[in-house]
């Protein structure tokens, strides 16, 4: 069976100047957030920075949290591509248990390195996100397919553990200040396996 994820790869109809214009934003972002920190990166500053005009930084990202949008959309692709065709259990190549507990862990790691960028990227003036990712969803739903559970709606299954999977994140975005992620992505990355070793049971 193929691997069935979300097409993040593609952007169709985007010249090649606008490409290398958006990598040469997103990279100029990276390395002013490496510097200063995410609070300190605003729309002027980026484009004084990458040595592009204000008009094209505002048409690109639109606002201030289009910058950490697009970042965050960046290394989606990134992650995408690493789960499609890295090395397993992440990647191909090992049994639906070892691939449930590898996507897990390296997804709460991955949302939660970059919490201060997603914390950015919420715009103000609109509601925060249910926090379902539909390529969690699809991946998981693919991976307990083959895990052969008895169950009768894997469908459902697999929503209830992409919210098991991504809504504790939510709500560490929600805490003031910064703090160290380590010991939380290890709790959590702990549970995660405890859930998936007792699913995975009923199908053996």
């Amino acid at each position: 069976m193929a691997e069935a994820l979300l097409d993040l790869g593609r952007r169709r109809g985007e010249r090649a100047d606008a490409a290398r214009n958006r990598q040469h934003l997103l990279d100029t972002a990276r390395a002013m957030i490496a510097e200063v920190g995410v609070e300190k990166v605003t729309m002027d500053g980026l484009a004084e920075r990458a040595g592009l005009g204000k008009g094209t930084v505002f048409r690109r990202f639109g606002t201030r949290a289009g910058i950490f949008h697009a970042l965050l959309d960046d290394d989606e692709r990134r992650f995408q591509q690493e789960v499609l065709s890295g090395p397993p259990p992440l990647g191909p190549g090992a049994g639906p248990r070892e691939r449930l507990t590898a996507y897990g862990r390296a997804r709460i790691a991955f949302l939660l390195d970059r919490h201060m960028i997603a914390r950015a990227a919420l715009d103000r003036s609109r509601p925060v996100p249910a926090g379902e990712s539909s390529m969690s969803r699809v991946h998981l739903r693919m991976l307990l397919g083959r895990a052969r559970l008895d169950v009768e709606d894997i469908d459902s299954l697999s929503l209830q553990l992409t919210a098991a999977l991504e809504g504790p994140v939510l709500l560490y975005l929600s805490m003031a200040g910064q703090m160290d992620t380590a010991p939380l992505v290890q709790r959590l990355s702990d549970s995660w396996q405890i859930l998936v070793d007792r699913l995975v049971r009923m199908g053996e």
